[in-house]
């Protein structure tokens, strides 16, 4: 249900924006020094005074913590590595149990400069400063006494190493799972030394309702609100499976006041903490009135507790269970899924501790299916006894849904910003109307096709993509002198970037230059459609006093033909099934010619007319749908697509020619002077 969580990236000179948490700003530069600085907070801290005031009221009342005591509501920790779904989920505990601030200050990624990422607290956006230095991290958030390290197992190692090296840690939580034996022997050891408490490898982690939780344990939202994890109950519990710890969290919910504290130690063979360390600090929290080990195949960890049970230096009642009890069914050893559950003889196998166990005195069920009953008799029993009180039940807190979540879910519906019918990239290729990219290139559409798919959502004729393409070749350039390429020497000259230059160029593009192929189009075709004769429709047009648009040249004429019109006139008329428009647009042209020798059918005119034919006669649109293409300014487009080759190219010839900033020599200009201020 998390976030999809964002990075915004600011400088150590722009001021944070208006979010409700007002986080540390990590410097730019990694490792930078800087003044130590307060953690993210949910509102202000007030005046510098009272703020560190506060501060050192928190940092002493966390070092009142007893031995036993790993997490409370005021614990602060540091995320290793690019995890903002856990970093999200741990958050959205914090707010469901009612944490004033978030357990989470800071992030640590080392493969990144230092940002910040957006997360929710509650229904409100937060930013959570993200550190390329471990050391920097800690530095600006002192408080920080845990660290949760998502470090693969090939790297976790050095980060683990390092968070030693900073006193203010005191429980590591190591998620990665086949971490070497003698990397993590290496580890425990130094940490031992140090007092500080290792959960995992191989771990989810663990949970203590209403205070804290280590990433991803309990699972998703529901299962945290359906087994009550947002509130304190009175049972502790120690499995070595993480999965499993998410089962127990549903198990003691169900049969007892809730979880007082659990903890998955991990399954490999040498965790940082075994049973026995969080069974004796379970027997010595007041708080916690029972506890629940869910052993495994493999170890002898349940005889160390079951002499202390003996010994009665374990007194609290634990219920207790050691999975694996299956193994008996098979003739050889069986290594089930973590690296710690293989039995080593007799000794390790699941029936002789559940033996031992029970032997020891503690509550140990014939099988698992009576485990949940037999956490309910111990518990009532203690409730009959009045050794635990239960309390009013609160009421079960809520917590907005992220969007994406719930429409996943079908809970909700909203219309779309914005609807596209020529493409999709949602599925394993790329769609253009339908039809798969890889049909694309193993057909051999072109570029010709591809604008048929993507422009009208048909699938053209070969003749007619062909003719798309050769409009691209033929209005790609038409020299240096014409307004458009004009404009892109001048804008690439003085320094512009290649899609500047090229905007320069194409903004004039319009009725007076290229942009006549759509204006030609409707004449030509309205002429012909109305029968009306090519004398007529010339005389129409002096009388309104119009251009017809798609008729004359500058510099070519009936004795100088442009190559360009030629060539595309004889592949429209010996390829097109039907060309009567541009067949009228030749008769026209003999009228206008007659009158002036370079009123001839330009480039324009004759994509324009040629197009029209296409469009109608191809067999791939209606009358409607061709009509439609035309007043909806598509056949510009050719023009604008096309010319963006050329104006590319002026743009380059220019940067590689190293040419100056361009200014127009004056005696070019005619500067014309007010009679009136003589």
């Amino acid at each position: 249900m998390h976030s999809q969580a964002r990075a915004q990236r600011l400088s150590p000179s722009q001021p944070l924006p208006c979010f409700a948490l007002k986080s540390v700003e990590p410097s730019r530069k990694a490792g930078a020094e800087g003044a130590s600085t307060s953690s993210p907070n949910l509102t202000d801290s007030g005046n510098t005074q009272a703020s560190h005031h506060h501060k050192h009221h928190e940092k002493a009342e966390e070092s009142k913590k007893e031995w036993y005591t790993l997490f409370t509501d005021k614990t602060v920790s540091a995320v290793y590595g690019m995890h903002p779904g856990a970093v999200q989920n741990m958050m959205d505990f914090d707010h469901v149990c009612g944490r004033k601030k978030p357990s989470v200050q800071c992030m640590v990624y080392p493969f990144s400069g230092n940002h910040f990422l957006k997360f929710y607290w509650g229904s409100t956006e937060i930013m959570i400063p993200v550190y390329q230095k471990m050391g920097e991290a800690l530095r600006k958030h002192p408080h920080v006494d845990t660290m949760i390290n998502f470090a693969s197992f090939r790297s976790v190692y050095g980060s683990v190493n390092e968070a030693l090296d900073f006193p203010q840690l005191r429980t590591l939580a190591i998620i990665a799972e086949g971490v070497p034996e003698n990397r993590t022997k290496s580890l425990l050891k130094r940490a031992a030394a140090q007092n500080v408490t290792i959960i995992g490898p191989a771990t989810v982690g663990g949970i203590k309702p209403g205070c804290f939780r280590i990433g991803n344990t309990g699972g998703m939202m529901d299962n945290i609100i359906s087994s009550k994890l947002y509130r304190r109950g009175s049972v502790g519990y120690v499995s070595r499976s993480g999965g499993m710890s998410n089962e127990l969290n549903n198990i003691v919910s169900r049969n007892s006041n809730g979880v007082y504290e659990g903890i998955a130690i991990g399954g490999d063979r040498f965790p940082g903490t075994t049973f026995v360390d969080h069974m004796r600090r379970f027997d010595a929290d007041p708080d916690c009135k029972m506890m629940v080990l869910l052993g495994e195949v493999g170890g002898v960890d349940e005889y160390t507790i079951a002499n202390l049970v003996k010994e009665k230096k374990i007194t609290k009642p634990i219920v207790a269970w050691c999975m694996g009890t299956c193994a008996r069914m098979f003739s050889y050893e069986v290594q089930f899924g973590h690296a710690g559950a293989l039995a080593r003889g007799q000794v390790e196998t699941a029936e002789a501790k559940n033996t031992a166990m029970r032997d020891s005195g503690m509550i140990v069920p014939k099988s698992f299916q009576d485990f949940g009953a037999t956490i309910n008799r111990v518990y009532t029993d203690l409730v009959s006894r009045g050794v635990i009180t239960p309390l009013p039940e609160p009421a079960t807190p809520t917590l907005p849904m992220d969007y994406s979540w719930a429409r996943r879910l079908g809970l909700i519906r909203k219309p779309t910003s914005f609807v596209s019918s020529i493409s999709d990239e949602r599925g394993e290729e790329l769609m253009y109307a339908g039809v798969p990219i890889s049909t694309v290139y193993q057909e051999d559409l072109g570029i010709g096709g591809v604008i048929s798919l993507l422009w009208f959502k048909r699938r053209l004729p070969t003749y007619a993509t062909k003719f798309i393409e050769m409009i691209l070749m033929v209005v790609a350039d038409h020299g240096p002198a014409v307004s458009g390429a004009h404009n892109t020497i001048v804008a690439a000259r003085a320094g512009k970037d290649l899609i500047s230059s090229l905007c320069a160029g194409l903004l004039t593009i319009g009725p007076r230059f290229g942009g006549a192929i759509d204006g030609a189009a409707a004449q030509f075709s309205a002429a012909y459609d109305s029968a009306m004769s090519p004398k007529d429709f010339v005389t129409e047009m002096k009388n309104k006093n119009q251009l017809i648009m798609g008729i004359g040249h500058l510099i070519k004429s009936v004795d100088n033909r442009d190559k360009r019109v030629s060539i595309l006139q004889e592949y429209v008329l010996q390829h097109f099934p039907e060309a009567s428009v541009l067949k009228y647009a030749l008769e026209v042209e003999a009228v206008t010619t007659a009158k002036k020798a370079n009123l001839i059918l330009n480039v324009d005119g004759l994509v324009g007319t040629a197009m029209v034919d296409l469009l109608r006669g191809c067999g791939a649109f209606t009358r409607e749908e061709a009509d439609a293409y035309i007043k909806n300014g598509v056949l510009n487009g050719l023009f604008v697509l096309g010319r963006s080759i050329g104006l590319i190219g002026h743009f380059l010839d220019q940067v590689r020619l190293n040419q100056p900033l361009y200014r127009h020599p004056w005696d070019d200009i005619t500067y014309i002077e007010d009679p009136s201020s003589a």
